[in-house]
């Protein structure tokens, strides 16, 4: 299969109200061995990120009161958890597992990483139950190691990736590309180098419609050496966060879009989840799953 990140301190315990949509974490895995997608072999457990990598695209400020819990209580109400110094640890793996994922990409083409997709945080500060944008870090570690030189983030969750349209604003070798929900959060939406947004209830026929016309014209475009895709499930009708109107089905061709251009470009590609909300947890790991079992039948 393909390398895929994975670590029990994603399942660390969480604030009343946000242990259901997390129960992912935890059973995602499950499934995938379950019904053999993936081997246990194919999951790795990521170490601490060192500071240096986080330091590339967040301020020295912002991370210094994050890993001494300093942050004042108005930026702790944006960010959704409380602080302790087991959710810090979480974001710290979390980010060095999309690292590791995408060095390891170079050779199996393809891994992923169960959390991550943490879009909204910013270079200073966090939102959103987001405190470090993980795929921005190891996009600019790829460019600091000279392993790439030009970046395509494909962000086609139902919220836009404002964290990572500011971090990399005016950087020339990061592409970011959003599709979102036009009145979903963030309601202040930022500048991605391209933004496509929809209208509640868009389905699955005008979702895939756009994407199989867009993401073509900017691979050839702008060539990328190195895709990073956060591939949310939030996009589905059933999703309490969302307003679109997309289907399971919808949702798995819509990966299967990404997956074949890939493959035809044969541009390497790392995966986070992002996010997920239905009401029944069965529909969010199904939605998930099919990411990794899309992949298998191409990549």
């Amino acid at each position: 299969m393909f390398p895929i990140a994975y670590h029990p301190i994603y399942k660390h315990p969480l604030p009343e109200g946000h242990r259901f949509p997390m129960l992912k974490y935890e059973l995602l895995p499950q499934q995938l061995l379950h019904e053999g997608t993936a081997l246990s072999t194919d999951f790795f457990e990521p170490e601490i990120c060192d500071l240096a990598p986080v330091l590339a695209v967040h301020c020295e400020e912002y991370v210094s009161h994050l890993n001494n819990l300093t942050l004042d209580p108005r930026s702790v109400r944006k960010i959704g958890f409380s602080l302790s110094a087991e959710l810090i640890e979480r974001e710290l793996r979390i980010a060095k597992g999309t690292i590791d994922g995408a060095l390891k990409a170079f050779d199996t083409k393809l891994a992923f990483n169960i959390a991550g997709g943490t879009h909204h945080a910013y270079s200073n500060r966090g939102e959103a139950f987001c405190l470090l944008n993980d795929q921005a870090i190891a996009a600019q570690y790829l460019l600091d190691h000279k392993l790439i030189k030009k970046v395509l983030i494909v962000d086609l969750d139902v919220h836009q990736g404002n964290g990572t349209a500011e971090i990399f604003q005016k950087n020339e070798k990061v592409f970011t590309f959003s599709t979102h929900g036009k009145t979903n959060y963030p309601f202040k939406k930022e500048k991605s180098d391209l933004d496509i947004e929809f209208h509640d209830n868009t389905t699955d026929a005008e979702f895939l419609k756009t994407i199989e016309k867009v993401l073509p014209e900017i691979i050839e475009k702008e060539k990328p050496d190195f895709i990073f895709y956060l591939a949310g499930v939030d996009i589905l009708e059933s999703d309490k966060l969302g307003k679109l109107g997309c289907s399971i089905e919808g949702c798995k061709e819509r990966d299967a879009i990404v997956f074949n251009l890939c493959y035809k470009y044969q541009i390497p590609v790392q995966v986070s989840m992002g996010g997920g909300y239905s009401p029944e947890i069965k529909t969010i790991i199904e939605a998930h799953a099919n990411t990794y079992r899309v992949a298998k039948s191409i990549l």
